[in-house]
C-alpha cells in the first residue's frame, strides 16, 4: 500500500478535503463499515415476545431461522419499553441458546452425593406427593381460640423472576387455594 493511497483512506483525510467537513457521513465510513449487514437480515420469521426477566413486561423480537433463534432485541411497537432492553433482557438469547443450559430433570436423593437424571413424570409425581403431604401434615383449620384458619405453613413459595406475569398469578392463585399464606416473589424482593 502506497503513502497515497493510505492517506486518501484516512477518514481525517476525507473529512478535510471533501464534501463531509463534520465527519457524519460518507467520511466516516469505512469498507468495512459498507460491508456491514445486520445481524437479523437473515431470519426467516420474527416472533414478538415478553422479556423474561422481571415484572416489567418489556417487549421483546425473536428472530428465527431455520427453526433456531439467532437474534433477541428489543420490539420497538412496545409501550412500556419502546424498543430498549435492560442488560438481563438484552442478553436473554443466551438464557435459550446456552450450551450450559439444563434440559433434564436433575435428582439428588437425600444424604446423596450425585446428581441422577429423571423423566419428567417421574419428577412431577414425586412433587405432588410431597405437596400432598406437606399440606395434610401441617394443616391449621383452626386457632386455639376457635377461629377459622383454612392454611398451612409447611408450603410457602418463591417464584422466579424468569416467569412472565401471568405465570407468576397462576402460581399465587394455585399456592391460595392450597392454603399456603408465605407466597413472595423474586421480582419483589
Amino acid at each position: 500500500m502506497g503513502v497515497r493511497t493510505w492517506i486518501e483512506g484516512w477518514p481525517v483525510y476525507r473529512q478535510l478535503t471533501g464534501t463531509d467537513p463534520l465527519g457524519r457521513g460518507h467520511a466516516a465510513r469505512s469498507a468495512r463499515t459498507d460491508a456491514l449487514e445486520p445481524r437479523t437480515k437473515a431470519a426467516d420469521s420474527v416472533a414478538r415476545s415478553v422479556c423474561p426477566y422481571c415484572a416489567v413486561g418489556c417487549g421483546q423480537r425473536v428472530f428465527v431461522k431455520d427453526g433456531k433463534v439467532v437474534q433477541i432485541e428489543g420490539d420497538p411497537d412496545s409501550p412500556i419499553s419502546r424498543g430498549r432492553l435492560c442488560p438481563k433482557g438484552s442478553a436473554s438469547k443466551s438464557l435459550v441458546t446456552s450450551d450450559r443450559r439444563q434440559r433434564t430433570v436433575l435428582y439428588r436423593r437425600p444424604y446423596g452425593t450425585d446428581w441422577e437424571e429423571l423423566d419428567l413424570d417421574t419428577a412431577m409425581e414425586m412433587i405432588a406427593d410431597r405437596v400432598v403431604k406437606a399440606r395434610a401434615d401441617t394443616w391449621e383449620d383452626k386457632d386455639d381460640d376457635g377461629r377459622p384458619l383454612n392454611r398451612t405453613l409447611g408450603i410457602s413459595s418463591l417464584g422466579g423472576a424468569t416467569l412472565d406475569n401471568e405465570e407468576n398469578y397462576l402460581i399465587k392463585k394455585l399456592f391460595t387455594a392450597m392454603g399456603a399464606i408465605q407466597i413472595e416473589n423474586q421480582a419483589r424482593i
